[in-house]
């Protein structure tokens, strides 16, 4: 089976053929729509989208990694991460 990714271009491409507004305006809608999404995450750091799941932004401690190549130890400074926890809808579409 080979892996392949849904493009942004591939997304705006869907939108223009389902919906039928143009290229131009599907991306844009298209970038509009991921905009919304990390502003707020930033702002309010848990977004739920009802039948689809929630995003949420986890925060990681600092801690020691190791280069599983060279073996040698390096920090790896705290951060926050975005998570993302499917509903039981889109669980159950994808299981069927």
């Amino acid at each position: 089976m080979v892996k392949k990714n849904l493009t942004r271009k591939e997304l705006t491409k869907k939108i223009y053929q389902n919906i039928g507004f143009s290229k131009r305006l599907s991306g844009k809608i298209l970038d509009d729509f991921f905009e919304i999404i990390i502003q707020e995450l930033i702002e309010s750091n848990k977004i739920k989208i009802s039948t689809f799941g929630t995003f949420s932004i986890l925060k990681k401690r600092e801690r020691i990694g190791r280069n599983p190549k060279t073996k040698v130890s390096a920090k790896i400074l705290s951060r926050r991460v975005v998570k993302f926890k499917p509903s039981d809808i889109l669980k159950k579409l994808i299981n069927s």
